[in-house]
């Protein structure tokens, strides 16, 4: 009970030195809560959606995928007969079936032209008006689809676009284009994520989707009272023979929320990956406050001692205070999480992506794992405090505050951190010396942890050396006081290490995934030189599949030299090795493409892979299966026949741009094919006769200007757009990681205020001989500056190591060139300096309000 006694006591008495601490747990609490309840809200959100969107039992073609996708490379969704529907309402057990026709290989314009399509990448969903669209939407204005010069929109696509009745749009598929005006607007009954839905009726739906009547791409199915779903399957592919795929409601639920689970899972680990990191931030910043409370109340505790404490009671009196501590700042960061998770779900919304705070779900265990995570976490993190606090002595009560230096731990710790950090360098040197990528990988995350935790135990030694540096360029220039702000950061070098790690972690991953980043782009730039002969590239961004009259309008515009197709099937291969590999891609382009594409041959010439009933393939491709120039392999296109075709090249595996493709010619590829079921192009490229680029850029533009679902790039575009890409993804990574960041900047005012109060007596004095309180300010944010810079040149140069040793594993898969970001790195270094100075801003503030005599009387 004491112990209890006291620890509230000191608790309540520092509660405004624990006070950032509190909320470094509580941000950290926070993350990992809100991602918790972030990823069961979706969770719950598509588990809503596909339960009510699916029949009892739907019927499709063997060729659909489980979740209902109709991407094909035909364009077109695999379809079954509409004779189907009658033989399933021939089967026991059904109440009542209807054919639908859907798809999402569709591109849905208004009248100017603009995509309709969600920014989210939600799927564009357009299809038929049925029953069981009726019993999950409701009219809310206008009326259903009937004839060919209607559709139908969902509430959410007309609210975010503008639309209302009577406006025109144009559905555009593999078939064409067809124009209708919007007849209705129906508002989902659940919550949609963001899919943008039209509805035509269902003859007007086949011919624009299928370009054939008489054909469904899915028959729903009703079950009869006292039928369960699973008999009903039972019954219904018995009367349909089994040749069509059959799926309960909960089978066809799964499978969609195998689609997107995959999805949620990579958001939802890396959301938790990012909270870790605050976590370990989070620790240096309770290990500074205990220490530095532990040694400013070192008199305190040797009288405690003096007066019959034990160790064991002074220690656990700290615990104590780190339970309180971790206890408060877990119970704030849970009731955070959840307004983390509500804002999350709003700006997903700005996105595209609805999520209804409806459906906000808190399981159970979020609350549980936030708080032992909390609680656990920081008790472990003042472990050491206490446990040097349980060492002082009854005879500390006669000496002045503040531990004497452990010189013994000085030294376990440079041998320890030594260690760690050689075996840190040493494993990334494997890992950059590995001659597979895979292997590399292993080296690579054990030579990060190493070296990290190296770094971390023998930063207070490197604090010495490296602010006497820093000193040197940054602080001398500000006199006397410079000097004393260099002194009072090496005054404590555990403290100044322990400070500056909390912000090394943040800056060695932006550093490191900076210069992964930049070695992208540069290494995909100069594969794009290097082997990218063609002036102009045309594509779907959202994945739709060119059209025959698309590639027609390129051929079509004046000022180009030649146009190549490309297209990409299935197939399933005999090797010479005597196996078969099932549905393994080939691609097929015309001859043209080897000068298009100037990909590196290892053996016989590319051209020739274009000859009749010929091929290539890729270097270890060829390793694997004991191929070599001459060899047959047999291939049985889908849908097609099969053919024995002879390898004429061998590739090199050492690309980034098609990398292990198997070309063939696309008249190889006629011959076996028939002509309904040949795939369409997926990209087409287009070369200006010389000296007309600009004039043929211009012209590919307008002539494609009726097909807005496709893009002209030339290779400035491409690279722009790829910069683009990967821009974007390393922002969201750095916003994530400024919450580790902002930790940290908390760690530095803690430390900094901590410090200033261990100070009073000194600043006091110093006060007294003449110190201005501007002066006294700006000695402050010194200090703060140079432990930020200090924290920075470790992380940025243990970042850019890291960076480095990636980029040569990044090397196997065909990215060679390195480039550090310097631009980058000097304005995260210029950065830290501004940021040390604003953590300086309110310590500085409270160290110049003390009044002098009281500072100077103050034990």
């Amino acid at each position: 009970m004491t112990v209890m006694k006291t620890s509230m006591r000191n608790f309540f008495a520092h509660k405004g030195r624990m006070a950032l601490s509190a909320i470094a747990v509580l941000l950290s609490v926070a993350f990992v809560c809100g991602t918790l309840v972030f990823t069961d809200t979706m969770n719950t959100t598509f588990d809503k959606l596909f339960a009510a969107t699916s029949s009892d039992v739907t019927v499709s073609a063997k060729g659909a995928s489980d979740s209902g996708e109709t991407t094909s490379d035909t364009g077109k969704p695999p379809v079954i007969p509409a004779s189907v529907v009658g033989e399933v309402r021939g089967a026991q057990g059904v109440k009542s079936a209807e054919g639908t026709v859907f798809s999402t290989s569709v591109t849905v314009v208004d009248a100017d032209k603009d995509s309709l399509s969600p920014s989210s990448g939600a799927p564009t969903i357009v299809g038929s008006w049925n029953g069981n669209d009726a019993r999950t939407m409701e009219i809310t204005s206008g009326a259903a689809p009937k004839g060919p010069d209607q559709v139908m929109v969902d509430a959410d696509t007309a609210d975010k676009h503008h639309l209302k009745l009577g406006d025109e749009l144009g559905v555009i598929s593999a078939v064409g284009t067809h124009t209708a005006k919007i007849s209705g607007i129906a508002d989902f009954q659940v919550t949609n994520p963001g899919a943008a839905i039209f509805y035509l009726d269902t003859k007007t739906a086949q011919e624009t989707l299928v370009g054939e009547s008489g054909v469904f791409t899915n028959v729903n199915v009703t079950a009869a009272a006292g039928t369960t779903d699973a008999q009903l399957k039972k019954n219904v592919l018995a009367a349909t023979g089994g040749d069509y795929k059959v799926q309960t409601a909960k089978e066809t639920a799964d499978a969609n929320q195998k689609d997107v689970e995959g999805f949620m899972n990579v958001m939802k680990y890396a959301m938790l990956g990012f909270a870790g990191i605050a976590f370990l931030v989070g620790i240096f910043l309770i290990i500074n406050t205990f220490s530095m409370l532990v040694a400013q109340r070192t008199r305190e505790i040797g009288l405690m001692r003096a007066i019959g404490s034990s160790r064991k009671q002074v220690n656990r009196s700290v615990l104590v205070e780190a339970l309180l501590l971790g206890t408060f700042g877990s119970v704030l960061g849970v009731g955070a999480g959840v307004g983390l998770a509500i804002g999350l779900m709003k700006i997903m919304g700005s996105m595209g992506m609805e999520l209804s705070t409806q459906d906000l779900t808190v399981a159970w265990t979020t609350p549980v794992v936030g708080l032992v995570l909390g609680v656990v976490v920081t008790v472990l993190a003042a472990w050491l405090p206490a446990r040097r606090a349980g060492k002082v002595s009854p005879m500390a009560a006669l000496r002045d505050a503040g531990a004497p230096a452990d010189a013994r731990a000085g030294a376990v710790r440079a041998v320890l951190g030594t260690l760690l950090t050689a075996g840190g360098g040493y494993a990334l040197y494997l890992a950059a010396s590995a001659d597979k990528a895979k292997d590399g990988s292993l080296w690579l995350g054990l030579g990060v942890v190493l070296s990290l935790i190296g770094f971390v135990v023998i930063g207070p030694l490197l604090a010495g050396g490296v602010v006497r540096v820093l000193g040197a360029v940054v602080l001398r220039v500000f006199g006397p006081v410079g000097r004393m702000a260099e002194r009072n950061a090496l005054r404590n070098p555990r403290r100044t290490g322990a400070t500056g790690a909390a912000l090394m972690i943040g800056l060695a991953l932006v550093a490191c995934l900076s210069v992964v980043g930049s070695s992208m782009v540069a290494s995909a730039t100069d594969q794009l030189d290097k082997t990218v002969g063609t002036d102009f590239i045309i594509q779907s961004d959202s994945g739709q599949m060119i059209t025959p009259a698309a590639v027609k309008a390129v051929k079509d515009t004046p000022g180009l030299s030649g146009v190549t197709e490309y297209k990409i099937t299935e197939a399933d291969y005999t090797t010479p090795d005597g196996k078969t590999l099932k549905d393994t891609d080939i691609t097929a382009a015309d001859p043209s493409y080897a000068t298009d594409l100037r990909t590196e041959t290892v053996a016989g010439n590319l051209a020739d892979a274009y000859k009749p009933d010929s091929m290539s393939v890729h270097e270890k491709f060829a390793e694997a299966h004991g191929i070599h120039l001459g060899s047959t392999i047999k291939v049985a296109f889908k849908d097609g026949a099969t053919a024995n075709l002879t390898v004429r090249a061998i590739t090199s595996s050492d690309v980034v741009i098609d990398a292990g493709s198997k070309y063939i010619s696309i008249a190889t590829l006629a011959k076996y094919v028939p002509a309904d079921k040949m795939p369409l192009d997926q990209l087409v490229f287009a070369s200006a006769e010389d000296g007309k680029q600009d004039a043929a850029y211009t012209s590919l533009k307008s002539a494609l200007h009726d097909y807005p679902q496709y893009s002209v790039r030339d290779q400035t575009d491409y690279k722009e757009a790829l910069k683009d890409q990967i821009g974007q993804l390393l922002n969201m990574i750095y916003g994530l990681l400024g919450l580790a960041i902002i930790v940290a900047i908390l760690g530095v005012v803690n430390t900094l205020a901590l410090s200033v109060v261990e100070r009073t007596r000194e600043i006091g004095l110093m006060r007294a001989i003449g110190l201005s309180r501007r002066q006294l300010r700006r000695m402050i944010r010194m200090e703060s500056v140079v432990i930020a810079l200090f924290g920075a040149l470790l992380g940025l140069g243990l970042g850019m190591g890291w960076g480095a040793t990636a980029q040569k594993l990044l090397a196997l898969e065909g990215l060679k060139v390195l480039e550090i970001p310097w631009p980058t790195i000097a304005a995260v270094f210029i950065g830290s300096a501004f940021v040390g100075l604003f953590a300086a801003l309110i310590p500085a503030f409270r160290a110049g309000r003390m009044n002098v005599l009281n500072a100077i009387a103050t034990e």
